[in-house]
């Protein structure tokens, strides 16, 4: 059984600072060509990290609880047969629980 009470978005600088301005974001260039927006489990934030975000600076991760996304958030396979939330509708600033700092690859301390 899946349990998961919050999930994880990373943004770059200036991805996150066209959300705070707007309210509201359809996502990354990657989000926006496949239709949905990308999220992490706690479990498979720093390898998206690793495999996306590599040599990037000025990362934000954010944390949006799994409820606050209702039906629009569908589980769906992805690398290596894994289960990734992915969203169906622009993510808002109201749907963020918090945001931190994701520097080095180090994850911030309140993922779990």
């Amino acid at each position: 059984m899946r349990r998961v009470m919050a999930i994880y978005k990373i943004f770059r600088a200036p991805e996150w600072q066209a959300l705070m301005e707007a309210g509201e974001t359809e996502g990354a260039p990657v989000d926006l060509a496949d239709g949905y927006i990308h999220f992490s489990t706690a479990a498979q934030v720093a390898e998206t990290a690793a495999k996306h975000f590599v040599g990037e600076s000025n990362l934000y991760v954010a944390a949006v609880p799994e409820a606050a996304l209702g039906d629009a958030l569908k589980w769906e396979p992805s690398r290596g047969g894994q289960l990734f939330p992915h969203l169906y509708r622009p993510l808002r600033l109201a749907d963020l629980a918090w945001v931190r700092p994701f520097r080095d690859g180090a994850l911030p301390e309140g993922i779990k």
